[in-house]
């Protein structure tokens, strides 16, 4: 989130992350005011902000966890709200997952987000995004809660990829080829077919082919959402010989089979291969060269949890306009 408001020109005064790699990683390509720890016991420096920006921890709405409503980690969406009240920042920005804006079972909780935001003078507006209308090669929606104290919440941000989505296969020719310095941050999980596949109509929409919850990459297509368990066999998947030669993918080929009644194999063949590190990094929209830190797994999670850096930049446009049409009226 923070790449993304600094590329749209805001100056950032202090950042806090849990996660210690992660702020090992803001710091040496962001910036040295990251701080890690927990937000509730660390030490906030007396600032007063223009926009308090924020992504709290997701993994109780998640339609992909357990969407557990006594998670501890869902408490800090309201903590949240204790910090925009603790700094008073003209603006906030406060992201999540998409179920906490859609699924019914949040409901009140969004009801309690609002009305506390407005008791707190904020004029709000909530709205799900879809990071490939932004420039980013995956289909990856999640949640904005805006609100400011100028009496209206900043606008929605103009999609500028609608009509032609960035697609994984124009995102990986950005880097390196697959196993060259600048591209061989890898995981060692293989790619191992299952004995019982579940088969639905396209071998890249549904079905599962493979053990754990990987599944091949559509090289003409935006990515799935790239998750945070990444680093094992939750990894996408990639067809080399498909992306060097443009080959039909062997997926496609395996589903036929199956579809034609002939048995699961046991191994896959050596083209398909786990993506690295620098390749999840491109599909998430961070630039070239984005370095991260700590263990492979580490590295991976933290790719998986950021919010994509050009969709953070189109809702950070869309908060500077806002700022500076308020300092208009006012000047």
């Amino acid at each position: 989130m923070d790449l993304g408001f600094a590329q749209a020109g805001f100056d950032l005064l202090w950042a806090n992350d849990v996660d210690p790699f992660a702020v090992q990683t803001y710091c040496k390509n962001i910036g040295e005011h990251a701080v890690a720890g927990d937000v509730l016991e660390v030490l906030i420096p007396d600032v007063s902000p223009d926009v308090l920006v924020g992504g709290p921890p997701c993994q109780g709405f998640s339609v992909i966890g357990q969407m557990r409503e006594d998670d501890p980690r869902s408490r800090h969406v309201l903590h949240f709200l204790d910090m925009v009240a603790q700094l008073r920042p003209g603006t906030f920005v406060m992201e999540n997952v998409k179920a906490l804006a859609v699924n019914p079972r949040w409901a009140p909780l969004r009801a309690q987000l609002v009305e506390r935001a407005e008791e707190l003078g904020y004029a709000t507006r909530l709205v799900v995004l879809n990071a490939a209308d932004y420039g980013v090669p995956q289909a990856r929606e999640r949640m904005f809660l805006l609100g400011s104290t100028t009496g209206e919440a900043p606008a929605i941000p103009a999609p500028t990829t609608a009509g032609r989505r960035p697609t994984v296969r124009e995102a990986l020719a950005l880097l390196p080829r697959y196993g060259t310095p600048g591209n061989d941050s890898m995981t060692r999980a293989r790619v191992v077919p299952t004995r019982d596949p579940v088969m639905r109509p396209t071998a890249h929409t549904g079905s599962l082919l493979f053990n754990g919850s990987g599944r091949p990459l559509h090289l003409d297509r935006p990515a799935k959402t790239i998750p945070a368990s990444m680093g094992g066999n939750a990894t996408p998947i990639i067809d080399q010989d498909e992306l060097d030669h443009g080959h039909e993918p062997w997926v496609v080929e395996y589903h036929r089979d199956l579809r034609a009644g002939r048995p699961p194999v046991s191994e896959a063949p050596s083209r398909l291969r786990r993506i690295t590190v620098e390749e999840a990094a491109v599909l998430q929209g961070f630039p070239v060269g984005f370095e991260f830190e700590g263990q492979r797994v580490a590295q991976y999670r933290q790719v998986g949890n950021a919010v994509p850096p050009p969709l953070a930049r189109a809702v950070a446009e869309s908060v500077r306009a806002s700022i500076e049409s308020t300092a208009a009226v006012f000047a």
